[in-house]
């Protein structure tokens, strides 16, 4: 089988299918879909997501600088997708998707409470990119559903996670294949 060249695009895929609510308070806020965001820094700990400025809510995030990053289940997929394609200026997300804002911790705008996961985010940049904006940001806080925390190792049990590939959703598989450093971990003695 042999290579072609590609017509030059956004080829990184899949991509976390996120809501993105920001807002003064739970009264003055919004909700989008975005699938443009990801981690750039370990510590201090630090994402971005990027968003055209016509969006409605550009403007919010960009009045408070900042925003909250609400992870999406197989079970928010129509509410991921309703977000992403109506307008926060001609709907009222929140009672149209049936998503339920919850008073942010650390930040003025609410998170999902449906979401397994909320990234609570303060802007420290803004790149003008082109079409999109991006805002990076660091991360001031997280909220876990303890249901999605495995109590032997304490790490995040995400596998129902929503993505988004090339125009469509998807479930997250959560047939792990190893874990980091797998690959060149040393056998323990007595183990095949």
């Amino acid at each position: 089988m042999g290579k072609i060249n590609y017509r030059p695009g956004t080829m990184v895929y899949p991509l976390p299918a996120v809501l993105v609510s920001c807002g003064k308070s739970v009264e003055e806020s919004n909700i989008m879909t975005a699938s443009w965001t990801g981690t750039i820094c370990s510590d201090p700990a630090m994402c971005y997501v990027s968003v055209r400025p016509e969006r409605f809510s550009h403007h919010l995030i960009m009045e408070t600088m900042e925003f909250t990053i609400n992870l999406t289940t197989v079970q928010m997929a129509k509410a991921t997708d309703w977000c992403g394609v109506r307008s926060g200026r001609d709907y009222n997300k929140w009672k149209e998707s049936g998503l339920t804002p919850v008073k942010g911790e650390m930040v003025s705008c609410p998170y999902v409470k449906e979401s397994p996961v909320a990234i609570e985010c303060r802007v420290r940049q803004v790149m003008s990119l082109g079409t999109h904006d991006m805002f990076i940001a660091e991360v001031i806080n997280v909220i876990v559903d303890e249901d999605y925390v495995d109590p032997e190792t304490n790490a995040l049990k995400l596998d129902k996670l929503l993505v988004y590939n090339h125009g469509g959703y998807y479930a997250m598989d959560p047939h792990s294949l190893g874990h980091f450093g797998f690959s060149v971990r040393k056998k323990k003695p007595g183990k095949k």
